[in-house]
């Protein structure tokens, strides 16, 4: 027998098989990362404390709703709360949420390092950024789009003549519809783009909330005390773009002391921005997972 050379290596068969099941593929990989990630942004299988934040922040965006309800069961076609202004009443709530769960979303997986688990398998790094999005879209839409179908159908068989009130108000369907998709869509991509920046939990939260609460007091000091350019401070404030691209899409004139009012500028350009913001958030978004490290 010939001797051993130096640095030869050996060969076990330790008797391991081969898988030879069914191989579910990159598609099955993204639907279950975007519903685990749905049920994580509630606190879903998560401990009690996790869901206290999401629960809570949840059950205050139905409250406005629930009084509109109260005040039809007592008194009928008296509107309170219509439905372009709903999102007034939940806008901070909605940011709070945003503030709170994306970090969780995103920077924990950097902070543990598990991207390198995922990227390992069929899933790409779009499919990573992408099922994220769509999973905070989805998240939000429970807080923008949900309470509103709640306070459509309630209002709806609160009245006498259901048909009747379908046939007066069907066409505010789509505009519920799209108000929300538009509203949760922005928020999502925005608070994604920001908390996917940095690993630490509390960096990203703090951001996210500086983004949409700083932002609003400081675009509306710049349209009511410099006026001019200055008016176009309003479309970098989240809350007030979002705001007049909810007046464009119910087509409907703000009062006169709306600061979309004194800002005075074509409302066909808030959906406009809101779009191009989306757009812009998501390829920021995508670009970080191209070059982050895993």
């Amino acid at each position: 027998m010939p001797p051993r050379s130096e640095g030869a290596g050996s060969i076990y068969d330790l008797g391991y098989r081969r898988y030879d099941g069914l191989r579910l593929g990159r598609r099955h990989s993204v639907l279950s990362l975007y519903l685990y990630t749905v049920r994580w942004a509630f606190g879903l299988g998560r401990r009690t404390s996790s869901k206290i934040i999401p629960v809570a922040i949840s059950i205050i965006a139905f409250i406005p709703a629930l009084i509109q309800l109260g005040v039809a069961a007592l008194a009928n076609d008296v509107e309170i709360i219509k439905p372009e202004n709903y999102y007034s009443y939940v806008q901070v709530s909605v940011a709070l949420f945003c503030a709170a769960v994306s970090p969780e979303l995103v920077a924990r997986d950097q902070r543990t390092r598990t991207l390198s688990l995922y990227f390992s398998r069929a899933l790409l790094r779009r499919d990573y950024a992408l099922a994220k999005l769509a999973a905070l879209t989805t998240a939000l839409l429970f807080l923008t789009l949900l309470p509103q179908v709640v306070l459509f159908v309630g209002n709806m068989l609160s009245t006498k003549d259901t048909s009747a009130f379908l046939r007066e108000n069907w066409g505010q369907v789509p505009r519920i519809v799209g108000s929300g998709l538009l509203i949760a869509g922005l928020m999502a991509s925005l608070s994604v783009a920001i908390a996917c920046q940095t690993s630490r939990r509390s960096y990203a939260t703090v951001a996210v909330i500086a983004v949409f609460l700083v932002s609003t007091p400081l675009a509306n000091i710049f349209v009511r005390e410099a006026g001019g350019l200055g008016n176009f401070a309003i479309l970098f404030s989240p809350f007030d773009l979002l705001g007049g691209t909810t007046y464009w899409v119910f087509d409907v004139t703000p009062g006169s002391d709306s600061i979309v009012s004194i800002a005075d500028l074509p409302m066909l350009i808030y959906p406009i921005v809101t779009l191009s913001f989306i757009a812009i958030a998501t390829a920021v978004v995508l670009r970080r997972y191209e070059r982050i490290a895993a």
